[in-house]
């Protein structure tokens, strides 16, 4: 992997070290705290706010997945909404819905499902994309697939989109805030080094080692840490490095002097908020947009990623996404900054943790 590949910046062999320090100390008293301080401010509540949100994503989860159980073919996806604390489900005929409301979710029709929007997804991903294309995803609550185009290239997305012959309804085209581009050239706290010279941010401690982003390193090429076991990108964007000489945790550092125990990987809803660790900008949180996300980066593409409005910056590629205990992926690309904003997608946990045959490690 060379640097002019991904713009990363070089450091010193000797430098490495000393910004890569694994987050070893045992997890502080006040972490809980700090963590729901960082939630309640993103939030803009207190900290008795920030604990109701969590209770209701957890109870929003279960309920999403009973509904797409019962629903079938008919569902069209679910969306929470934290602030009146709704779980919406649409679903394309009154029946289906009638089993949406008996199941304790606020039904919305829809005209196409959830499984016809993912194949145009699908149609998008093995298509000969024109050059302006940034990314795609399914709008749960639009019930449509956006296509974002780079900014000055609508008209030809907006060609290649008509090309397909989807519903006029069903794919619609937006520009995009920024060129996507991955998060791995800056400097940082906690961080890791590859071949000595380029770094990125470890996501979660897994048994035997850590996953992270597969842009941030090849199958075999070395850490600070260890050694890449695996990695995979484009496509996808995930890695794991194997550790055998330093133990990896089932914590994420919070930035805030302690560190966020790690209970599960149970994915949070379209509409929850989530933060995210890294070695460049720290502990930032926002909300998900959307699953199964496909993303343009350059020549390369990155298919089922999840969608944040969560800022990041180069260097936090790698880095944990949590939904208050739960991991939900590592940090992939994304566009724009954390003093201005942007937008972020991640690869997600599971998916990497089924690839490998890894198993989370959880405090």
């Amino acid at each position: 992997m060379s640097a002019s590949a991904l713009g990363l910046i070089v450091v010193s062999a000797a430098a490495a070290p000393a910004l890569a320090q694994p987050a070893s100390a045992a997890p502080s008293p006040s972490s809980e705290t700090q963590l729901l301080d960082a939630m309640a401010e993103a939030l803009g509540t207190d900290v008795a706010g920030a604990q109701d949100v969590l209770r209701f994503q957890a109870d929003a989860t279960a309920l999403t997945t009973t509904v797409a159980s019962v629903v079938g073919d008919a569902y069209a996806g679910a969306w929470i909404d934290e602030s009146s604390r709704t779980v919406y489900a649409a679903a394309t005929s009154d029946a289906a819905r009638a089993l949406v409301a008996s199941a304790g979710a606020t039904p919305i029709p829809a005209d196409h499902s959830l499984s016809e929007l993912e194949g145009l997804t699908a149609r998008i991903s093995g298509a000969d994309r024109p050059a302006g294309v940034a990314s795609w995803h399914v709008d749960v609550a639009a019930n449509d697939v956006v296509v974002e185009a780079l900014p000055g290239s609508e008209t030809n997305v907006t060609a290649f989109v008509t090309a397909l012959g989807a519903p006029a309804d069903a794919v619609r085209v937006e520009t995009a805030g920024g060129v996507p581009q991955t998060f791995d050239d800056l400097r940082g706290g906690i961080a890791y080094f590859i071949e000595n010279q380029y770094r990125c941010s470890i996501g979660f401690g897994v048994v035997g080692g850590f996953v992270t982003a597969g842009h941030c390193g090849s199958q075999g090429e070395s850490t600070n840490y260890g050694t890449f076991a695996g990695s995979s990108f484009p496509g996808n964007d995930y890695a794991w490095v194997s550790t055998p000489n330093h133990t990896p945790l089932g914590e994420v550092v919070d930035w805030s002097g302690g560190n966020v125990a790690v209970a599960g990987s149970t994915p949070a809803p379209v509409g929850a908020t989530v933060c995210r660790s890294g070695s460049t900008t720290g502990w930032h949180c926002g909300e998900i947009l959307a699953y199964d996300t496909s993303v343009q980066y350059g020549s390369n593409t990155v298919n089922g990623l999840i969608e944040t409005t969560v800022c990041a910056e180069p260097g936090d590629s790698g880095g944990s996404l949590l939904a208050g205990d739960q991991a939900q992926g590592v940090t992939s690309g994304g566009w724009g900054d954390c003093s201005s904003g942007g937008q972020t997608w991640f690869q997600p946990v599971n998916e990497i943790l089924d690839a490998y045959g890894l198993t989370l490690l959880t405090s």
